[in-house]
This record gives structure tokens, sequence and C-alpha cells, in this order.
């Protein structure tokens, strides 16, 4: 049976009238709901810690900023866009002291209510608006006129608004432009997380890696190995992005399709499916979930230990170098935990 797709039309806006929007946090998703509400006419306040970098941000993109606490007083939706690891210290001594009874308390991802890291009072409604993409392509396509696609879920309908209500904020930050799919805060979490970890982040930079290091290996050029493991992914996968796999073996030779049917399988293959299912039970079951709050908890030494490790990795400072003296990519480097544009390197075409 094909999943039933929601779009403007099955979203009424005035579900959200004479209603105040609370954003908790105004990082990479907050501040693109925050900004594609305000825009489309919502009520929209932000919440943020008094001494968070932020609050200047906002407030300097015309948005009302209170403290945390405030924020969920004054409003009747509450969107949490905290990070996973820090949304229960926030929820239970900013949130929850002030829930009152017909508030809807929403969620960009299912992780902490799936996990039972935050169980909401029965008063609330609890629901969820999870867009397909990170906070800035929100907020670039909605400015041009698009929409990502999301998922939403009701998790609870206490006042019976709920849905009503939740599909209104899919509509108002341009989801419906593009279709937002139903589901539930278990499928939710625990399909994002093995994408994640499968193909998205953990699977595509593993390959990737393994590729470049294979011909550096046996002798290539580093800066060779780059556009060929690296670089040409763009292409490769805007392609899959605009017609699938089918676009994507149409466009290139014939040659390099043959090449996808007999090695792919090679490569990706039993074993690997068989460690993907290891994967998805440890996500179903808890063990990741478990994991990274422990890691996060005890000051992080091994998230903190890979990232650096990947920082340092061959193939990133073969490509800041390359991608230096291409300008025209608007190439960045994240550096001390900063994203800042890269230096042009002498020889760079201006």
């Amino acid at each position: 049976m094909t999943a039933r797709m929601y779009y403007d039309n099955d979203a009424d806006p005035s579900a959200l009238a004479d209603q105040t929007v609370a954003i908790i946090g105004y990082g990479s998703q907050g501040h693109a709901h925050a900004l594609n509400l305000h825009e489309t006419g919502v009520d929209v306040v932000v919440g943020l810690a008094p001494g968070s970098r932020s609050r200047a941000l906002a407030s300097e993109a015309g948005l009302r900023v209170m403290d945390v606490s405030d924020a969920v007083k004054a409003a009747d939706v509450i969107m949490i866009l905290v990070p996973d690891t820090a949304q229960k210290a926030v929820y239970d001594a900013e949130i929850a002291p002030h829930l009152r009874p017909g508030q809807l308390l929403m969620f960009a991802h299912g992780f902490n209510i799936h996990f039972g890291r935050i169980d909401p009072p029965g008063i609330v409604d609890v629901g969820m608006i999870a867009p397909k993409g990170p906070g800035h392509l929100l907020r670039s396509v909605y400015q041009a006129g698009g929409g990502v696609p999301a998922l939403f879920a009701v998790h609870r309908d206490q006042s019976g608004t709920a849905r009503a209500r939740i599909l209104a904020y899919g509509r108002a930050i341009g989801s419906t432009r593009a279709g937002v799919l139903e589901t539930t805060f278990a499928e939710e979490t625990e399909t994002d997380l093995f994408g994640e970890q499968s193909v998205l982040c953990g699977g595509t930079a593993a390959l990737v890696k393994m590729a470049f290091e294979t011909l550096v290996d046996a002798g290539y050029q580093p800066e060779l190995a780059y556009f060929e493991t690296m670089h040409e992914l763009k292409l490769i996968v805007d392609l899959m992005y605009r017609g699938g796999l089918n676009f994507m073996r149409f466009s290139v030779s014939d040659t390099a399709e043959y090449g996808d049917y007999v090695s792919g399988p090679r490569i990706i293959d039993e074993h690997v499916r068989s460690t993907m299912r290891d994967v998805l039970k440890e996500i179903q079951d808890g063990t990741f979930a478990n994991r990274w709050i422990a890691e996060s908890d005890s000051g992080r030494a091994e998230f903190n230990r890979l990232r650096q490790a990947d920082r340092d990795h061959p193939i990133e400072q073969v490509g800041a170098r390359l991608r230096a003296q291409m300008p025209f990519l608007n190439p960045v480097e994240v550096q001390a935990g900063q994203v800042q544009a890269a230096a042009s390197t002498p020889g760079a075409s201006r």
C-alpha cells in the first residue's frame, strides 16, 4: 500500500491562528524553524539560556528572545530544538515545571521520547515534525519558494487539536510544499539513526575514506584519489536526488554502469548487510542510545578522539588544499568547532 503524503491543501494554517510558538534553541534547525515560521506569519518567540551567543543572532533577525522558562510560559506550542543529549536537562529544569493543559510539546527527532528520557505529563499534546534535511537547507529551500520533506507524528492528542496544529506547523516551515509523511516516534527515531549510521554519514564517510586509502596505498596520487572518491560523489548523488538510481545510470557511461552492477555488490556484500542488521538491532534495543548518552555524560573522550582522528585524515588535508583552489565551490573549513570560509591559496582562480 502506498503511503499517503500530506501537502499544503491538507494543512489548515488557521490551526495556529492566535497561537504563540516557542522555539527552544537557535542552532541549525532552530534558526530555520523560527525564521520560516516568522515569515509565514506565525507569532514566534525563541527560548535561549541567558548567556547564549545565539541571543544576539535571533534578535538581529527580528525575533523575540526570552529565557527558556519564560518562552514556555508564553507559548501555546513548544518546539524543542536543542541537541538530543541536552534536551533532558533543559526539559527537566526549564520546560516541565511550566507546562500547562492544552499546550503542544513538539520535537524534530523522537530520540528522547522513544528512549524514555523525557516523559511529558498527560495534560499536554505531544507531536513531531522532523524535516528530512539540515537546517540551512530547510531555510534556503523555503526562501527559494520550495520545501524540505518532513515526517510528522501525533504521540498524544489530549486537546483534540494536536494533529491539526502539527500539520499547520509543517505548512508554516514549508515542508508541506514538498510533502509530509505520517509516522511514529519509534519509527522515525530508529530509521533516522539507522540512515545516519549506515549510509548518510557513517557508511558514506567510511566508504570514501577506504576507497581513498586503497588508491593511495596502491601508489596513485592523493589528489587524483580525492577527485575520484570524494569530489565526484556530489555529482552522482545529485543525479540520484533528481531521478533515482535509474537517472544516475542513464547519465553515466555504459562502462560505469556495468561496473556498478558487477562490482558494487562485491563491495557492499552480504557481510555488510549482516552488519547493517546488527547496527539496526543495537538502535532498536537502545544499545546505541545508552552508549551515546553515557559517552556524552562522561565528557565525550571517545567522541573527541574519533573526531580529531578523522579531522587529521589525509583525505581532509588533500581536500582542503584542492577546494581552496576552487573558490566557486564556496569552500568552508571547520576549525575549533566553528565553520569559516576557506582561505584561497596562491594560484587559485579569481
